[in-house]
């Protein structure tokens, strides 16, 4: 954390320095960016857990927060990655995988929530308690919003006082869709205004200060608003920068502090980086990593059917359809088409519900059998430029292998280097 407090006065003193949140608990992710962070030097290499995803129930991944920090850390020791460079933070931290009970059982779950992130070694704690439980005011009224973000900073920090270490730093504000993204088609998009994001920074100082949490204040770094970017499941928002200016320059009157913007996933690499010059400098990606992977799996895939005698053959994209149309609990919200449609989002959306899938025996048993056939049997180079051309040019540099798991995570470092030159090489250029 003192990486992260460092690289954010710094950008308060006027450098173009940013950080990618990589908001992913898939190992492949996770080791293309330990890797990507080791060619490039980088210092810190922030990862990020939601509570829907890991939780003290397990979440949707199975894990604990202390089961995620021994995922994360283990993986960064296989790559000898010195795990003292990894931040840990936790996303949309508060009641939303709980709203089905009434506020008081909701906020008691999310109290133990936060105390175990914090206790298992999480220091970047995002407090968003917008979402109604059952018997709230939809919407929520903000009063309560940061009464209830109160409630959870000072479980945050009794927890930190137990367990020792650095002490936790926090984001606040909740612009942008609940975690696991919009339901629906975006239909405009309405920038956060900067007197709205200013009076919900001055709300949450003065609960802070009331609730004899001075101190924890004066580790607040950023505030959560909507720049205008966003994506549904097949179109983007890209970001205009003279649109956002207002918003932009409303931050720098407020000490120690920079935006956090959610949903950058699929902008450009031109885009990013404006993003960062505009004090949006926590930059937060998911699906978009998780969409690369698929995309890779995908072109893996193909490969075989061209390369792989077809009795040998995988299918890791039929079996993982198949396990999709058979248990639809995770799409079934998100997905309303029929026929083609459906079987193009189920793939293709740029939401990648299918990111929820990767886990399931049947697909990880059929994505093992697609990478020991090519490891058996390694296709020419003429194919896998065919079908992976980021990772074939990985291959040709040095930077990656012919393994499958290699060009798999080339493909998602070529998403990743985006990133990278908006957080990092600005200030170079």
């Amino acid at each position: 954390m003192h990486a992260l407090l460092d690289l954010i006065a710094r950008h308060r003193q006027g450098h173009a320095l940013g950080v990618t949140s990589i908001c992913s608990a898939h190992p492949i992710v996770i080791e293309a960016s330990l890797r990507q962070a080791q060619r490039s030097g980088q210092s810190l290499v922030l990862f990020e857990a939601t509570c829907n995803q890991v939780n003290q129930d397990g979440g949707y991944t199975g894990m604990t927060p202390a089961d995620f920090v021994q995922f994360v850390h283990g993986i960064a020791r296989r790559v000898d990655f010195d795990v003292a460079r990894i931040a840990l933070g936790g996303d949309h931290l508060g009641p939303n995988p709980w709203t089905a009970l009434d506020a008081a059982a909701a906020m008691d779950k999310a109290e133990v929530m936060v105390a175990a992130y914090v206790a298992a070694g999480f220091r970047k704690i995002h407090l968003d308690c917008s979402m109604a439980c059952a018997g709230d005011p939809e919407p929520l009224p903000e009063a309560e919003i940061v009464r209830r973000a109160v409630r959870l900073a000072r479980a945050s920090e009794a927890a930190w006082q137990q367990a020792g270490g650095e002490a936790p730093v926090y984001v606040i504000g909740t612009e942008v869709p609940v975690p696991g993204g919009a339901t629906e088609a975006i239909e405009g998009l309405a920038l956060t205004t900067p007197q709205a994001a200013l009076a919900t920074i001055e709300a949450h100082r003065v609960a802070f200060q009331d609730a004899g949490l001075g101190d924890a204040w004066g580790r607040v770094i950023a505030s959560v608003v909507q720049p205008g970017v966003e994506f549904d499941h097949h179109d983007v928002i890209d970001y205009d920068s003279a649109k956002a200016q207002a918003l932009s320059q409303s931050i720098t009157s407020v000490p120690g502090m920079v935006f956090e913007a959610h949903s950058t996933d699929y902008q450009t690499r031109d885009g990013l980086a404006a993003l960062v010059r505009d004090h949006f400098a926590i930059l937060k990606v998911g699906p978009g990593l998780t969409f690369a992977l698929r995309e890779a799996l995908w072109a893996l895939d193909a490969i075989e059917r061209e390369w792989i005698a077809a009795d040998r053959q995988a299918r890791l994209r039929e079996v993982t359809v198949q396990r999709m149309q058979a248990a639809p609990g995770y799409w079934q919200r998100y997905y309303h088409g029929q026929g083609r449609g459906l079987a193009t989002d189920l793939q293709y959306s740029l939401s990648d519900r299918i990111r929820y899938y990767w886990p399931d025996a049947q697909i990880e048993q059929a994505r093992q059998q697609l990478f020991d056939n090519l490891r058996a049997d390694p296709p020419p180079l003429p194919l896998i430029g065919q079908y992976l051309p980021h990772a074939l040019h990985a291959f040709r540099t040095g930077t990656a292998t012919l393994d499958p798991q290699s060009l798999a995570m080339a493909h998602v470092s070529a998403v990743l280097s985006d990133y990278h030159h908006a957080c990092h090489d600005q200030d170079h250029a």
